[in-house]
């Protein structure tokens, strides 16, 4: 699943490529996909004539600022967006005709997507977006906020980074590289973390990121931004998908194990366990 780097480069592409360009006709292929309203034939109508005025993130999630309504798009797994003028495939569930004839596709081989459309200005206080923590590079998300978190769950340290109430747009990649980066082993209670612990977490978490987008994301799987183009942020993963291999610190060997329900991968020498 596409996690926050990956969606923030396809939002940023997504601008260059359609702000300022109205929506003339929309066509739904998969009416699962649309969840609010719950009438496709609504949701068209709805977006007939409105105009791409800016594209923003909220953790994993897009959302199309329009003249009246909010669009909120979840990737899910497999979803992409790209500026076409070919034919649809059998992967095209949703296009977006827009007035210079291009036309924006939705593509998603598995069909999780998902699309809210809201009055504008209040996507934020419903769901599926008022349920989401703070954004890691937010001026909220501080130190402190994430030891109040901690101190108060009997949870592991991942489980807790993996819940998008607590921080949004973390998925199961960034989580191992973020604890590798600041020596915790995943599984480790939450609450047993002190201070400089808790600081470091916060403070690799978010460079991390940054990193990560610096480099257009990580093309694991099947990750394309909205030119069709790869992330490049695999080259530099210390842990993730390298079990077996060595570590880049260390020399020791990586091992996978399963934390939190999910695959994970670390160091037993940078990241021990005890």
């Amino acid at each position: 699943m596409p996690e926050l780097p990956e969606v923030e480069i396809v939002r940023r592409t997504l601008t260059k490529l359609v702000q300022n360009k109205q929506i003339v006709d929309v066509e739904v292929g998969w009416p699962k996909m649309i969840k609010e309203p719950d009438d496709v034939d609504a949701f068209r109508f709805f977006l007939s004539g409105q105009t791409i005025r800016h594209i923003d993130r909220k953790g994993k999630f897009l959302i199309f600022g329009l003249d009246d309504y909010a669009l909120v798009s979840h990737l899910r797994m497999e979803g992409k967006y790209s500026l076409s003028d070919e034919a649809p495939t059998k992967h095209t569930h949703v296009r977006f005709f827009l007035h210079d004839n291009s036309e924006l596709h939705y593509k998603d081989v598995r069909k999780f997507g998902t699309m809210h459309l809201f009055p504008k200005g209040s996507e934020l206080g419903v769901a599926p977006l008022a349920k989401l923590g703070p954004e890691p590079m937010n001026t909220s998300f501080k130190p402190s906020y994430l030891m109040e978190k901690f101190t108060k769950t009997t949870r592991n340290v991942k489980a807790v980074l993996l819940d998008q109430s607590v921080v949004a747009g973390l998925g199961n990649i960034y989580v191992d590289e973020a604890l590798f980066r600041a020596g915790i082993f995943p599984g480790v209670p939450a609450t047993s973390l002190d201070e400089d612990a808790v600081v470091r977490v916060h403070r690799e978490t978010i460079a991390t990121l940054e990193a990560a987008i610096e480099a257009g994301g990580s093309s694991i799987r099947s990750y394309l931004n909205g030119n069709g183009e790869m992330g490049y942020f695999q080259q530099q993963l210390y842990v993730y998908g390298r079990k077996g291999q060595l570590c880049k610190i260390c020399e020791g060997e990586i091992e996978r194990t399963v934390v939190a329900g999910r695959g994970t991968h670390y160091c037993p020498n940078c990241q021990p366990s005890e």
